[in-house]
């Protein structure tokens, strides 16, 4: 299985080279086993949720709802696995370990281990901290 982290779910969602590239190397995967992390919906609904209420008036908000729109089906295009109570036991013994990157990264390393998923993120040298996690970058 290989699970896109969050900064990889955004290069599909704004598209160009990178996405491009990311979309390409996909088509190669089995479209069963490519998904993404209840976490990196929810760093990205958090963005979302802060650019609307900068928003100056409704106005202004249009285009970005419209924007939100494409990002909710990207979303459920693709599965979305969840933060259950393994990744949180995985999670325990990764901050045990002493792991030290962010705590989204962290909780998104632990689904990706629990799964025993390739992570498919840009970020190689924070989740390069977690031992025996696999990640590669497929935007380059």
């Amino acid at each position: 299985m290989y699970l896109l982290d969050t900064v990889h779910m955004s290069l599909l969602d704004r598209g160009g080279a990178e996405g491009a590239r990311l979309r390409d190397r996909l088509r190669s995967a089995p479209p069963d086993d490519v998904a993404t992390t209840i976490v990196s919906y929810e760093e990205q609904m958090r963005g979302w949720i802060s650019r609307l209420a900068r928003a100056a008036d409704a106005t202004g908000q249009v285009a970005d709802y419209a924007q939100l729109r494409r990002h909710l089906r990207n979303y459920c295009g693709i599965p979305v696995v969840e933060f259950d109570a393994a990744a949180a036991a995985t999670l325990a013994r990764l901050r045990t370990a002493g792991i030290r990157i962010g705590t989204m990264d962290l909780k998104i390393a632990a689904i990706a281990l629990t799964a025993g998923a390739t992570l498919l993120t840009r970020n190689l040298t924070d989740f390069g901290r977690v031992p025996d996690l696999d990640a590669e970058d497929w935007s380059l």
